[in-house]
């Protein structure tokens, strides 16, 4: 049996590697990075509406999701940093990931330029949109694509992408591993809770009456930023008969946000409820199918994962793709900060972004200046992260 300090040691072990593949990858894998300059570039950055926000804006943390009843859209897929804070931090970590993907492409550093300008204008317009209904956004080739791949979805396809088989169990491996016996007790009582068979029968088409049943459980070595917290793959079976059907859950300790808040605002203490409460005011796909709960004494998140649901993949970008994803990418953070402001405010804040244009951008000065910056301290502490990882490697 894997006892929690020699998973807490492979845990840190695969982080590091995964953060050692690219300079993208640590950027996604290094937010308490990305807040540590950010709190020393006070005056820099205009203080934006306090809103819900991501809080950890990089293209990883967007892609197609389904709501409640299976309807796709894209909203942002990862709630963990979030907080009532100032938008503009959310512009710049995805401005910076962007910038990122466009120097692992090999793209000049003219490109990086037009992304920011696009993304701004993609943001802008979003504010001055309809931020509930359908997003009549004009999508590019790339992100059409994976969102038919995502409605065509079904229970086989996820089974197979995160189990890598259809029956339904939850293999023990490299990425799931062994429970302990107090994690397991644990985890039954949890989807014993009246609130937790609520939320998982009240999804698809099921009726509220129908029995729910773990039926197997593993520890999940999964993600990057999250790897040292608890991270739970429950399989559930659902209803009784020909007509049950089984469910994956992802059960999630929730931990303190290294994104600050903004001052003076009031956020749910409980680090579970805060991601839950800020993944319905940004992705309501997402947050009206979590639920927060304890488990061993930790406050955790519970999410049952949908075929529908996929991660935005950014290997190589051409020049076009790179300036079409950024204006559409920062649409969907638009809406869903947009939603959480009045009339008047949307129009402040997008007055806000046009004055500080420079003469040579269009777009914001501090926004360039900060992206800029961040790339030379990333790359650097990047470089840096391999050359630890490889000495102890040799060690």
């Amino acid at each position: 049996m894997t006892s929690p300090k020699e998973r807490a040691a492979r845990l840190a072990e695969t982080r590091n590697l995964k953060m050692a593949r690219s300079a993208h990858a640590y950027v996604r894998g290094s937010t308490a990075k990305f807040y540590e300059w950010l709190d020393g570039s006070a005056g820099k950055i205009p203080d934006g509406p306090s809103v819900w926000i991501c809080g950890d804006c990089h293209l990883g943390n967007l892609g197609p999701l389904a709501d409640a009843k299976g309807r796709v859209s894209v909203q942002i897929r990862d709630l963990d940093q979030t907080v009532i804070g100032n938008p503009a931090h959310d512009l710049i970590r995805l401005g910076l990931s962007l910038a990122a993907a466009v120097r692992g492409s090999d793209l000049p550093g003219i490109t990086t330029a037009r992304v920011l300008e696009q993304l701004v204008a993609g943001y802008e317009a979003a504010l001055g949109g309809k931020h509930d209904g359908p997003d009549k956004t004009h999508r590019p080739r790339s992100i059409q694509q994976l969102l038919t791949q995502s409605t065509r979805r079904s229970w086989r396809h996820l089974a197979l992408e995160r189990l890598e088989t259809v029956k339904p169990t939850i293999p023990l491996g490299p990425k799931f591993w062994v429970l302990t016996a107090q994690e397991r007790a644990g985890l039954r009582n949890l989807f014993q809770q009246d609130a937790v068979r609520a939320m998982i029968t009240g999804l698809q088409s099921r009726a509220s009456g129908d029995s729910v049943r773990m039926i197997d459980a593993a520890y999940w070595m999964k993600g990057c930023s999250s790897l040292g917290r608890l991270r739970y793959a429950v399989m559930l079976r659902v209803g009784e008969g020909k007509n049950a059907v089984h469910c994956l859950v992802d059960v999630k300790e929730g931990a303190k946000a290294a994104a600050p808040r903004a001052a003076n605002v009031s956020m749910p203490r409980d680090n579970a409820v805060r991601v839950v409460t800020g993944a319905k005011a940004l992705s309501p796909n997402l947050g009206n199918r979590m639920i927060a709960g304890r488990l061993l004494e930790k406050s955790v998140v519970l999410r049952e994962l949908m075929p529908q649901d996929l991660k935005l993949e950014v290997d190589r970008l051409t020049r076009d793709e790179a300036v079409t994803l950024a204006a559409y990418l920062a649409s969907v953070v638009g809406r869903a900060h947009g939603r959480q402001m009045d009339a008047a405010t949307r129009a402040s804040w997008t007055a806000d972004l046009a004055k500080a244009r420079s003469k040579t951008l269009d777009a914001p000065s501090w926004l360039w200046s900060s992206v800029v910056e961040l790339i030379g301290l990333h790359e650097t502490a990047y470089l840096g992260h391999c050359r630890q990882y490889a000495l102890a490697q040799a060690a």
